[in-house]
């Protein structure tokens, strides 16, 4: 194992640090996806892809792996900067674009895992868990809980989060975490501080996004970057309608 790696032995062996370096990984959204970037690259994740057509905000910064200097940047320029300033000799690849449906297949295609940190506000993030599962891509879906994160695993040959969509409804992180607490709540597990959080925000007077943490940012990127290596190096792992979620608020 070579210098840069050499504090992961016992917990990756020298085929394993091979094979994550050679697994090519693209990231839809550089909001939370810049977090999971980060940590991924430093497990030993060489080759990432990532997209996204939006620049760094203020309100980036109490989450998103960001700084002042970054503001009205384009989000993916400075996160290749960050992820290059770690390893230079990684393969960093970014498209300065939303993802549409006339560039989606292209954006997936050739490669090995996918992240979909894309924001619910179309139909797009459902049609790259679409395209993804026809070139057999195992998809990761973060959410950031403030005081905790979740991820489940769409599986190529599995269930999708089509699922949860009702007819004539609109489909967003919401449904996602409603299914997460009563899965919880059936199993005698209930988080209670989760869905306080979500009646506050469905009852807010103004449209904002979704209220979120730095917290919950490094718990989702250290849970994916986990699956990331499981998926690589063909290990179990949890795919949905099951999920992880991780969090001190319950103990």
């Amino acid at each position: 194992m070579n210098e840069r790696y050499i504090r992961n032995r016992l917990y990756l062996n020298d085929q394993e640090q091979e094979m994550i370096k050679n697994c090519s990984i693209i990231l839809g959204g550089s909001g939370i996806g810049s977090t999971i970037a980060e940590c991924a690259l430093r497990l030993g994740f060489e080759k990432i892809t990532i997209i996204d057509g939006d620049q760094v905000e203020l309100s980036n910064l109490n989450r998103q792996n960001y700084t002042e200097d970054d503001i009205n940047i384009d989000k993916v320029e400075a996160i290749k900067n960050r992820l290059l300033s770690i390893n230079s000799n990684a393969e960093i690849n970014v498209f300065n674009e939303f993802i549409t449906e006339d560039n989606i297949k292209g954006c997936i295609e050739g490669h090995e895992i996918a992240i979909n940190a894309l924001d619910f506000s179309s139909e797009i993030p459902l049609l790259f868990d679409e395209i993804c599962q026809e070139n057999k891509i195992p998809v990761l879906h973060p959410y950031n809980l403030g005081w905790g994160g979740l991820v489940t695993v769409i599986n190529p040959k599995g269930l999708s989060l089509k699922t949860l969509k009702r007819n004539n409804e609109e489909f967003n992180e919401v449904n996602v975490v409603k299914y997460a607490t009563s899965y919880l709540k059936f199993w005698g597990n209930p988080h209670d501080w989760i869905e306080e959080i979500l009646d506050k925000y469905v009852n807010e007077k103004e449209i904002l996004p979704p209220p979120q943490l730095s917290i919950a940012s490094w718990f989702v990127a250290a849970i994916c970057t986990h699956l990331l290596y499981n998926i690589a190096t063909k290990k179990e792992y949890k795919e949905f309608p099951e999920f992880y979620l991780s969090t001190i608020m319950n103990n």
